[in-house]
């Protein structure tokens, strides 16, 4: 049997589990959450997306995404609009509000990255990106 500090799955949630704890706490005096954050980073990358590519972005299920965007519209952080064509259709943008959140954010956020890759070089940190991204891919052949 593989030792638990050898399995890939439970050194990943660790790691992140720890990040986020720590983060949420962070941002807690700023009123929002670790998903309101990653909502509107996500947004602040590319405004204008509908709900459903929010939450593929952040990988928030739609159901806890839509109660996110309801705390985010309550702030007005966020603005939701319909679309004219097809009214089942909603985008979302970050308001004046928002962006001045994620201002007041990003620096939190930078702190955390750079405190999570101390003592790695520019290439571990460029090829741990790149294999935590082929890690994520290659959960779709699950094909769940």
């Amino acid at each position: 049997m593989l030792p638990l500090d050898d399995y890939v799955p439970y050194l990943l949630n660790r790691a992140g589990a720890r990040i986020a704890a720590s983060f949420s706490e962070a941002v807690r005096p700023l009123g929002i959450t670790l998903p309101m954050w990653r909502a509107l980073a996500a947004l602040t990358d590319r405004d204008g997306q509908t709900v459903g590519e929010l939450s593929s972005r952040t990988s928030i299920e739609i159901s806890t995404l839509s109660r996110v965007l309801d705390g985010l519209q309550r702030r007005k952080l966020v603005e939701r609009k319909r679309a004219e064509d097809d009214g089942r259709v909603v985008t979302l943008r970050l308001t004046t509000a928002g962006r001045t959140m994620v201002r007041r954010v990003m620096p939190i956020a930078e702190r955390y990255e750079r405190v999570a890759i101390a003592g790695l070089s520019p290439r571990d940190v460029a090829t741990l990106k790149r294999l935590l991204r082929a890690l994520y891919a290659n959960m779709d052949g699950l094909g769940t």
